[in-house]
């Protein structure tokens, strides 16, 4: 059947960091040897699928050649990584050993798909990023599991066509184009029916009043924020219904938010866009690298699952000290960069950190009714497992105390998520007139010193006021930008141009953790 050498490309994708890169699929097919050749610098994965190609090759009555193939992934200086590759690969060899006629036409598409034995096309990851690639070097279209078709299919001007079996593919480029049917996905209608469905409200928050209004300020300005309290006053129920009073995503920020997560490949089966503010909440035994991100073949971590949306840290004192220290940098600029010898990605990581602790070991440090337990200096010991640069980068420190009964057996509703809503979405729209002329800043958590100077301008009363707390309360400069910062989001809320006394006193107000007699 095998005559003479054949040649044939087709061509995949790679996804770095949170892009994808095109990757040429060169099949070389020689009847003068018997191996076959991986090469361009597979992982072990991909070297392992001329094993699952052949098998499927084999499973739907095709020969897999016994002869020398060698199959070269350009550019060869770049890692490639994962299972993806089985497609291409599959394709290339049929059309170099000539089983498949229409061989030419494979270089008008992207193909990705990982093979069972038998030939069924299971889902990848970074499917989004891939289109996006696909569609900036005009393939004709882009041939992916069909789990992963509907992600893909958002990208516009880009045929993407999802698929089952290899059967099908093989169908579609020998028996016609009309075999498959490319997927339509209307992205902004579903985008936004799904916008604010929320199972839980702060409706259904007994009492707590002057906790809502921290989270309102820290919503409206995308601050940092920790809740200090006792066991079973609240603290994890009000930080999970943060989300419920946050701002909608737009749709930039929702693609944003979809390439990381479809890279991780958390994106259930059949999804479009995240349409809500992500919600992470990694239990204290995390490892550093699994919360800023980084592994052989860099990864996100969980503070980039978070972008756009809320990391929650419960037990804070509970994490080790190296996880939270290796936050601090991210949290300034709002992306991580992991580095490796051959290559330096950056992921996003422009998230709200939410944080909750105890005050001491027992729980029970200046709770209004039980007695605290610890002895002296444990207190203070216990606080001091979180760093003070740490506490100096979140801006409001918030005491949560245990709700009283006459407060837990109302019947009446709080006040709703959506109302408070509504009020965030007002301060932000502010924000956003202000900020129109700094790009990538939406809050004014994000403001630079630059920009604090110019908008947040104290009269002689407020800079009085202001400079007793820094003498009585020992506050760092970064600290002082802080309260500039959350006094300015409290004037937005309460709708004032100028920054009034009141505003910056509750500013200072949540500074707790900053009092040198607390926790001695």
């Amino acid at each position: 059947m095998y005559f003479h050498i054949m040649f044939v490309k087709t061509f995949g994708s790679t996804v770095h960091g949170v892009e994808a890169l095109t990757i040429t699929v060169e099949v070389n097919w020689d009847a003068q040897g018997k191996e076959y050749f991986i090469v361009g610098l597979p992982d072990s994965a991909v070297k392992e699928s001329m094993y699952r190609v052949e098998s499927a090759i084999k499973s739907n009555n095709y020969e897999m050649p016994r002869t020398k193939i060698v199959v070269n992934l350009a550019p060869a200086d770049v890692k490639k990584s994962g299972t993806a590759f089985d497609l291409p690969i599959a394709m290339g060899v049929l059309g170099a050993s000539e089983q498949i006629r229409c061989w030419e036409k494979l270089q008008d598409y992207l193909l990705m798909g990982e093979l069972s034995l038998e030939g069924a096309v299971r889902p990848i990851k970074g499917a989004l990023p891939i289109a996006i690639q696909a569609r900036k070097d005009l393939f004709k279209g882009l041939i992916v599991p069909i789990s992963n078709a509907r992600e893909a299919g958002m990208v516009n001007n880009l045929n993407v066509y999802g698929v089952s079996h290899i059967k099908e593919v093989i169908d579609f480029f020998e028996g016609g184009e009309q075999s498959l049917q490319p997927i339509s996905v209307n992205v902004r209608e579903e985008f936004l029916a799904a916008q604010d469905h929320f199972e839980t409200d702060f409706a259904e928050v007994k009492g707590q009043e002057n906790i809502k209004r921290a989270l309102e300020i820290a919503a409206a300005g995308g601050h940092n924020v920790i809740l200090i309290g006792p066991p079973g006053a609240g603290k994890t129920m009000l930080a999970k219904r943060l989300p419920t009073i946050l701002p909608p995503l737009t749709l930039q920020e929702a693609l944003e938010t979809t390439k990381i997560h479809s890279v991780a490949g958390k994106l259930p089966e059949h999804a479009t866009l995240v349409s809500k503010r992500p919600f992470r909440s990694p239990h204290h035994t995390i490892s550093d690298v699994a919360l800023v991100g980084g592994g052989g073949i860099p990864q996100p971590g969980e503070i980039s699952l978070s972008h756009n949306g809320v990391l929650f840290l419960d037990e804070l004192p509970e994490f080790k000290r190296t996880v939270l220290e290796v936050m601090r940098q991210p949290m300034e600029e709002r992306k991580v960069t992991i580095s490796r010898a051959r290559i330096a990605v950056d992921f996003p990581a422009s998230f709200m950190l939410v944080a909750s602790m105890n005050p001491c070991p027992c729980g029970y440090y200046n709770h209004p009714d039980k007695e605290c337990s610890c002895l002296a200096g444990v207190v203070q010991k216990y606080l001091n497992k979180v760093s003070g640069p740490l506490l100096d980068r979140i801006d409001l420190h918030v005491e949560v105390t245990p709700v009283p009964f006459t407060e837990l057996s109302q019947v009446l509703p709080g006040e709703s998520s959506e109302m408070i809503r509504q009020r965030v979405i007002k301060a932000r729209e502010i924000q956003a007139i202000r900020f129109m002329q700094d790009p990538g800043i939406y809050a004014n958590a994000q403001m630079s010193n630059k920009s604090l100077k110019e908008i947040c301008v104290l009269d002689p009363v407020c800079r009085q006021l202001l400079k007793v707390a820094m003498d009585k309360l020992n506050l760092s400069a970064r600290a002082y930008d802080r309260i500039l910062r959350v006094s300015r989001t409290i004037a937005d809320l309460g709708g004032c141009e100028q920054i009034l006394p009141e505003h910056i006193a509750e500013a200072i107000q949540y500074r707790s953790l900053d009092r040198e007699n607390w926790g001695t």
